[in-house]
């Protein structure tokens, strides 16, 4: 009975807030405060060829600073766009399949960067390092990559080696739109943030290993993840398929981890089923507040000793914080930092397995347990640019062409991709706004030429 009342209780609130925010020519997730936004946005960061001015009539007649004058937004600009803008049903961010056209990439573009700062959740917040790392450069130019991120949803690109940034690229389009301290959002590339803290959180003692079983965490009791190790989570091999993909839980509410508890109350009596690779974001965020359990009240301090102490970023990063859940699952894997922080983590990722240091041998024992995807995972069901058979510790593996090659992948939608090659020092890292599969097709860009053939 309590289950089915939690169902009705979230079918309920999620159909509610899709009534509140519809309106006329847009989608439950675009309303007009997310316009007036957008447009104050433009208009504030100088793209005023793409603004008009409205006049305000009821502006004319409501008393300077007065209630009515306030209600009807006298005290800002009025503003509309002359783009022209598709919005998705029911999508948050550009579907995989769509063909949007360039105003469309531009307001995308803001909703992802500015997501941070206008959604429903809290943020942890890791500050700049007193002494950040500092690149070398020696740059260079890919005449094909110079020409294909001018026609694709590609927004930055960086290629790292013998210690220097030697391909340094933005879009010269929509990089108008952002500069190098905009903070881009990870998208699934967050999954391996948490991976990577996870080794940090066994080298600083607060979990004992890999192998660690997860018992001795209330909220997971009564559920199939009780009495599993960490490594399952790392290799999302739990044997929940049952009841999570990676799109949503069983009862086809979004598995994005707002509702974290609520999840584990909906799971109670669940039982594994056959160990299989179950890509999904719960298993994440599983692992992200675990680490927040085993942390306690040193969880924001054991954040800043990775990112600001051994990291040494230069801006500040961001997890998200669901500020309705209870402590046990506040914590979630949305990650945003800027391009040259992400170039930051990778590098250190990279000198952490090179020097054998703790973490290092934690990167080197995820990847030899890494386990095979199989199914759909690795053929056309999925991106590209997460294409591979293999998968360890939230990490991507073996790679066409690379097979058999430590070499660590980081995928996230809309073709984000970050990989690092510890053996010859290489690093990509690539942030995109949308990205098509099929060659001949508008914003595709050919991952193994630009990415792939770099290793």
């Amino acid at each position: 009975m309590k289950k089915i009342l939690i169902i009705f209780l979230l079918l309920f609130v999620h159909t509610n807030a899709a009534k509140t925010t519809e309106y006329t020519n847009t989608t439950s997730f675009e309303n007009k405060d997310s316009l007036r936004d957008f447009n104050q946005w433009l208009y504030d960061n100088g793209h005023t060829q793409y603004i008009k001015v409205k006049e305000n009539k009821k502006c004319e007649t409501a008393e300077k600073e007065s209630q009515t004058w306030y209600d009807n937004g006298c005290h800002k600009v009025q503003l509309s766009n002359n783009l022209k803008i598709k919005f998705y049903k029911n999508r948050w961010q550009i579907p995989w399949d769509s063909n949007p056209n360039r105003d469309t990439l531009i307001y995308y573009l803001w909703k992802t960067i500015n997501h941070p700062y206008t959604n429903k959740f809290h943020l942890y917040e890791v500050k700049p390092s007193s002494n950040p790392y500092e690149f070398k450069s020696n740059l260079g130019e890919d005449e094909y990559l110079s020409k294909k991120i001018k026609k694709s949803g590609i927004l930055t690109y960086l290629l790292f080696e013998n210690d220097e940034i030697v391909i340094d690229e933005q879009s010269p389009d929509l990089g108008k739109f952002f500069d190098d301290k905009t903070k881009f959002r990870s998208n699934s590339m967050g999954k391996s943030m948490v991976g990577y803290l996870a080794g940090h959180a066994i080298c600083a003692g607060y979990i004992d290993g890999v192998d660690t079983k997860l018992n001795d965490w209330p909220l997971i009791q009564k559920t199939l993840y009780h009495d599993q190790k960490l490594i399952d989570l790392l290799n999302m091999s739990t044997g929940d398929q049952k009841f999570v993909t990676d799109q949503a839980m069983f009862n086809g509410i979004s598995n994005d981890d707002e509702n974290l508890v609520v999840y584990m109350h909906l799971m109670e009596g669940s039982k594994k089923a056959k160990t299989i690779y179950n890509y999904n974001t719960l298993n994440t965020n599983l692992i992200f507040n675990y680490i927040k359990h085993k942390t306690g009240d040193e969880f924001e301090k054991f954040l800043e000793d990775v990112f600001k102490k051994h990291i040494k970023i230069k801006n500040s990063v961001i997890f998200f914080k669901h500020r309705k859940n209870p402590d046990a699952g506040k914590a979630n894997a949305m990650f945003y930092a800027d391009r040259y922080d992400y170039l930051r983590i990778a590098k250190t990722m990279m000198d952490d397995y090179q020097s054998n240091n703790c973490v290092g041998k934690y990167l080197k024992e995820i990847y030899e347990r890494k386990v095979v995807k199989g199914g759909d995972f690795n053929g056309d069901g999925a991106p590209i640019y997460g294409r591979t058979p293999t998968y360890g510790g939230q990490f991507h593996f073996d790679y066409p062409g690379l097979k058999d090659r430590p070499i660590f992948g980081m995928s996230g939608y809309a073709g984000n991709v970050i990989l690092i090659d510890p053996e010859t020092s290489k690093i990509v890292v690539l942030h995109s706004i949308h990205h098509k599969d099929k060659k001949g097709h508008k914003y595709y860009y050919d991952f193994k030429k630009i990415v792939l053939d770099v290793f």
